[in-house]
């Protein structure tokens, strides 16, 4: 049972990860107008919260990477 919980983590944090990072990539409008991202981006303007996302999506494969080498 342990060893689904790892699995499920690792496979959402890729999925989110990759959604994320294709948003900032593709520049997706439906992901920018969204009430959610509308903080960063009056925080940091539309490049800025698209340099944002894709730091965000790169962690997430990070997270991914360290669940499948260490556990989670």
């Amino acid at each position: 049972m342990e060893e689904n919980r790892e699995l499920i983590g690792i496979i959402l944090s890729i999925v989110v990860g990759i959604f994320t990072l294709s948003a900032s990539i593709f520049n997706w409008n439906f992901f920018f107008e969204s009430r959610k991202a509308s903080l960063f981006l009056k925080m940091f303007g539309r490049n800025g919260a698209r340099i944002f996302y894709g730091l965000l999506g790169l962690v997430f494969f990070f997270l991914a990477y360290k669940m499948y080498t260490e556990g989670y």
